[in-house]
């Protein structure tokens, strides 16, 4: 093998290992991490929905004050 060869397999190998290294298995911090950024997305939605169907009932209701002041 000539030396150009051989820092080819060299470059190879070492970018396998580090592509390996990157894929490895998500830890338990990591995980309720994860539960932890869904949790807080899922109340964020449920927070912005309720406060657009607060945002509809307090419209209507000010049309019933103005039609009832009629």
């Amino acid at each position: 093998m000539s030396t150009i060869d051989r820092r080819h397999v060299m470059l190879s190998l070492g970018l396998g290992l580090a592509l390996l290294a990157g894929c490895e298995q998500k830890g338990p911090a990591q995980k309720a991490g994860e539960k932890v950024d869904k949790a807080v997305e899922d109340t964020g939605k449920a927070i912005e929905k309720a406060g657009k169907n607060a945002g509809e009932k307090l419209d209507e209701a000010a049309k019933k004050v103005r039609d009832a002041t009629k």
